[in-house]
């Protein structure tokens, strides 16, 4: 079995499954697990790398204008590859290669029996569900269903926990800084079994964008930034625009944290993802996972 995987979060997936071995091609973004970026690259982006999130806001609104694809395909590296199964996804084209175009990709190769396994997950079930799809196309569908076992299982546990917390604070976790975008899809999800109260977006809702005035109408008690793409470090580096983007008016608790390895990224990791939150929502509670997870969050930046 050859696997091209052109997202991170299907090449975190297929590497869960123990195929790492049969991988043959990634895109550019897939960064885990160790190892993986001796695989061959088959993604290029057309925006290159910019100062800010404003910036790059910008930048893929003006292509997105232009009717032209955030990310292509190398389609000769395609060809050397020879995959048999391409992972892809249609949810969203400012994350990975359109599914259109990898099957434009494909019509051009001489190969005929390439499978492509199109992932959509919008909610924490779909992200078990595609383990289960990827794991059934590249022959270990035994492995993953037990490994969507042992997943359920860690989610269950730690929303058994915060089951058991008095209180649920009011949570408004921030997908992107400027302009401010609200974390949806699985994140109300997530942010409930962490034990907290999620504002704005329902499941599988995409993610809205608030002005100024809008988000000093709500009144959150914890707030969770973690901008798609961004590493916590990257993050960081936006601070003077994230205190411009947020009302001054708030009493809250502000947590920085991983957006590009967590949160983002519907595969295996999204457990991670939830003991993160779950130690910002409820830190007295989760200083296991604080401890855990120190590395890919900052503690509470008081917000006064």
């Amino acid at each position: 079995m050859r696997i091209a995987s052109l997202l991170p979060s299907a090449t975190e997936i297929v590497c869960a499954l123990g195929s790492r071995a049969e991988l043959v091609g990634r895109s550019h973004e897939c960064d885990f697990p160790a190892g993986v970026e001796e695989v061959p690259v088959l993604t290029s982006a057309r925006i290159g790398p910019l100062p800010s999130s404003s910036a790059i806001d910008r930048a893929v609104r003006d292509v997105l204008r232009d009717a032209l694809a955030i990310y292509q395909i190398d389609v000769e590296r395609l060809r050397e590859a020879r995959p048999d199964v391409i992972v892809t996804q249609d949810l969203c084209s400012v994350c990975a290669v359109s599914l259109d175009d990898v099957r434009a990709a494909v019509a051009r190769l001489a190969q005929q029996d390439v499978a492509i396994v199109n992932l959509h997950p919008t909610r924490l079930d779909d992200i078990w569900d595609d383990i289960v799809r990827v794991a059934a196309a590249i022959g270990r569908a035994g492995i993953g269903r037990q490994v969507v076992a042992g997943l359920r299982a860690r989610v269950a546990d730690i929303a058994r926990r915060a089951a058991m917390l008095r209180g649920r604070p009011r949570v408004l976790t921030i997908e992107w800084i400027d302009p401010v975008m609200i974390g949806g899809m699985w994140m109300p999800e997530l942010v409930t079994l962490a034990g907290g109260e999620p504002l704005v977006t329902r499941p599988a809702e995409h993610a809205p964008t608030l002005d100024l005035d809008r988000l000093a109408a709500l009144e959150p008690d914890v707030v969770v930034v973690k901008p798609c793409g961004f590493g916590l470090h990257r993050t960081l580096e936006e601070l003077d625009a994230l205190r411009a983007a947020l009302p001054r008016s708030w009493r809250t608790r502000l947590y920085v944290a991983d957006g590009n390895a967590y949160f983002n990224r519907p595969g295996p990791r999204i457990v991670e993802s939830l003991e993160i939150l779950a130690a910002c929502v409820h830190p007295a509670a989760f200083e296991d996972f604080a401890g855990k997870h120190a590395a890919s969050m900052r503690a509470s930046l008081e917000r006064s």
